[in-house]
């Protein structure tokens, strides 16, 4: 098993690069950079705090694990790196776009150029073939549609699915299903792949086999970051964030 090393979240180089107040910009290396990211839900007469100021900083190509208890925050920080909701507080970029203060129509966008999603529930259409269900987010990009084809059909090989664009959701396994969301995610060339639980509905051993799908990915140049509770899959990311009570608890890097 890797050995990880423990990065000190007070280190100068740390806090110089990412506790200045009003940062204009992240580093050029930063795939993604928050500044005291803040997220608060009005719950009646009371104010709950599920992130509470997290900084953090991903380079491009790298592949983290974001991990914590039910109530920790990690969905919260998952659904504001994934631009479906904006922080109450705090500055987020993406690709060195500042995202924080956009409109839902301005981050819908983001989302489709930028992002590429893969859900423990697939997310497709059941009326649809592979081949179309890797066409969507083209589709919404307004791409033509011979270019679109060609790319989902790329996608879809990069897969391994081939031999199966043509078949609709309720003929694939779950493996088969999962990689045809993979490939989704990819079609758009996206800026990072956020996969929550990828393989939560699946076997033991289909789940090995997705996990090494995105070690591929990962060494083909892809930034990925991946939300679970088990910690076996995490293992397979080269730096885990811990979250608990809405900050960050620890930020392990491991030697490789």
């Amino acid at each position: 098993m890797a050995t990880a090393e423990v990065i000190q979240m007070s280190s100068p180089s740390f806090v110089s690069s990412i506790n200045t107040p009003g940062v204009s910009a992240p580093p050029e290396s930063a795939m993604i950079f928050t500044e005291d990211l803040w997220k608060t839900y009005e719950m009646g007469s009371e104010q709950v705090h599920a992130l509470r100021g997290v900084n953090l900083k991903m380079e491009r190509n790298e592949y983290v694990a974001i991990m914590g208890p039910s109530g920790s925050g990690k969905s919260t920080l998952m659904n504001l790196i994934g631009c479906l909701d904006s922080p109450t507080k705090g500055q987020y970029w993406l690709n060195q776009q500042r995202v924080s203060e956009l409109t839902d129509d301005e981050l819908a966008r983001i989302r489709n150029k930028e992002i590429g999603f893969v859900f423990q529930t697939f997310n497709l259409l059941a009326r649809a073939t592979a081949l179309h269900n890797c066409e969507l987010p083209l589709i919404y990009a307004g791409i033509p549609a011979a270019e679109r084809i060609e790319r989902a059909k790329d996608a879809l090989i990069s897969v391994g699915m081939e031999s199966r664009m043509n078949h609709k959701p309720n003929e694939l396994s779950g493996g088969q299903r999962q990689r045809v969301a993979i490939a989704r995610a990819l079609v758009n060339k996206p800026s990072i792949i956020l996969a929550d639980e990828p393989t939560g509905n699946l076997d033991s051993q289909t789940g090995l086999e997705i996990m090494a799908l995105f070690d591929r990915l990962h060494s083909e140049g892809n930034t990925i970051v991946l939300v679970t509770h088990e910690h076996d899959i995490a293992e397979y990311a080269h730096r885990v964030v811990f979250i608990k009570d809405g900050v960050i608890a620890r930020d392990e890097r491991k030697i490789r």
